[in-house]
């Protein structure tokens, strides 16, 4: 939790950098010069590199193990995003956008599939939500941060939101050392396990997880590349993906189109992500429990579907009513992932399918986090109807969309004989 939440910050600490101390014309996009056209491609050149790296890196996270790899990306985004603290032009911005998007690829998709080797498919969902919603104590953190930064403009020459980028990223590079030395890599070889609990944690997960020692070969990756089936998780994953891009990346300036300036736009953002941690673990913990993932996501996608249609048609000036709908729609938006990703990895039944499949979900959804860089126009604000209508049309056809999967899967269900392993729901 702690990791993902230090590369939630570290991501999306930008959204708080473009608009701070902006009144006294200290922000981001003022100091240095730039149009909100160029912060766009600065925003979307980072999901290109993420794209490009993710399938990659889960491969060298089999090849190195999970503690080494995941502590060199954790010790190179943090870098990057201090160095970000130095930029002067749009140039170094989106050439360390670009290098961050790189670092930062590799992280969810190899924690995702680093669950697989630990934990049964029933027991997924919670886990995946608490990695997940960690994204959200970020976005609480970094609105808090920016605030109490914020006040530091001008401390020693500086700008607020070069501290604010010093600030976030040093302690991804402190907490690097702790990953190398202490993240555990597979239940067959942690040595804080006896030989005995290796053994029940290793024959606890034979048959319905991934495991350690298992080499992966070109017959189960091109059977994964062949399977329809997954390219319906990924398209799926598509339209969650717009909204969590652009909650994600545009959450102060949609407060602050809400009524709220400047350092009060930053304060604001923390009681939408305080709620949304608590409702996204909340729906993951049913799904598991119930063994209905994907009623989980496709009920999470209806109602932020809904919440943003509100948003959209309400009148601009409707400040409370407009902020109560964002935190519904923000929250759902977010626990609909959980269960979503629990249960695709919980119907990937090998681990050469795990390697590949998760980091292709992600990567393939990232078409949807760039759709979502564009949808809030500056020009529209403080309405922004473009990108609560574009949200709302995207979850509503992905619940759509994970309930035909449903149905696919009882079909498959009932083909099957007695005995046979059942696909999960």
């Amino acid at each position: 939790m702690v990791i993902y939440l230090l590369c939630s910050l570290d991501r999306s600490n930008i959204g708080n950098a473009k608009i701070l101390n902006s009144d006294a014309g200290h922000s981001l996009m003022q100091n240095i010069g730039i149009t909100n056209a160029q912060y766009l491609t600065a925003l979307m050149i980072f999901f290109v590199s993420y794209t490009l790296f993710e399938t990659p890196s889960n491969y060298m996270l089999k090849r190195f193990r999970p503690s080494r790899w995941i502590a060199f990306l954790m010790f190179a985004w943090g870098a990057m995003t201090m160095i970000l603290g130095g930029i002067h032009n749009f140039g170094a911005l989106v050439a360390v956008r670009f290098l961050l998007g790189m670092f930062e690829a590799g992280l969810f998709p190899g924690m995702v599939y680093v669950l697989t080797f630990w934990y049964r498919p029933e027991e997924r969902a919670l886990r995946i939500a608490l990695i997940l919603a960690s994204a959200t104590l970020g976005g609480a953190f970094g609105g808090a941060i920016a605030y109490g930064v914020g006040k530091m403009d001008g401390l020693h020459g500086l700008e607020a939101w070069r501290y604010l980028f010093l600030i976030e990223g040093a302690p991804s590079c402190a907490g690097a050392i702790l990953v190398w030395l202490f993240f555990p890599d597979y239940p067959e070889t942690v040595k804080w396990l006896s030989e005995g609990e290796r053994e029940l944690a290793t024959e606890r997960i034979k048959g319905v997880a991934s495991l350690g020692h298992h080499k992966i070969t070109w017959t189960e990756a091109k059977a994964t590349l062949k399977d329809y089936r997954l390219y319906v998780h990924y398209l799926t994953y598509i339209t969650i993906s717009v909204p969590f891009s652009s909650m994600s990346l545009f959450s102060p300036t949609i407060v602050a189109g809400l009524g709220y300036k400047d350092l009060n736009a930053q304060l604001f953002t923390v009681p939408p992500y305080a709620i949304a941690f608590v409702i996204t673990v909340a729906v993951a913990w049913v799904s598991d429990k119930y063994e209905k993932r994907s009623l989980g996501t496709s009920i999470s996608m209806a109602i932020a579907g809904a919440c943003f249609i509100v948003e959209g048609a309400l009148p601009s000036d409707s400040f409370k009513l407009r902020y109560v709908f964002f935190i519904i729609a923000l929250s759902f938006s977010f626990a609909c992932i959980p269960p979503l990703l629990s249960w695709l990895t919980a119907n990937l039944r090998t681990t050469g399918a795990s390697t590949l499949g998760v980091p292709l979900n992600v990567s393939i959804g990232q078409v949807g986090q760039i759709i979502g860089v564009y949808i809030y126009k500056s020009n529209e604000s403080p309405g922004y109807p473009t990108g609560h209508y574009t949200n709302a049309g995207f979850l509503l056809v992905g619940a759509l969309a994970t309930l035909g999967l449903r149905i696919m899967y009882i079909q498959r269900n009932k083909r099957l004989g007695p005995g046979e392993r059942k696909w999960r729901l």
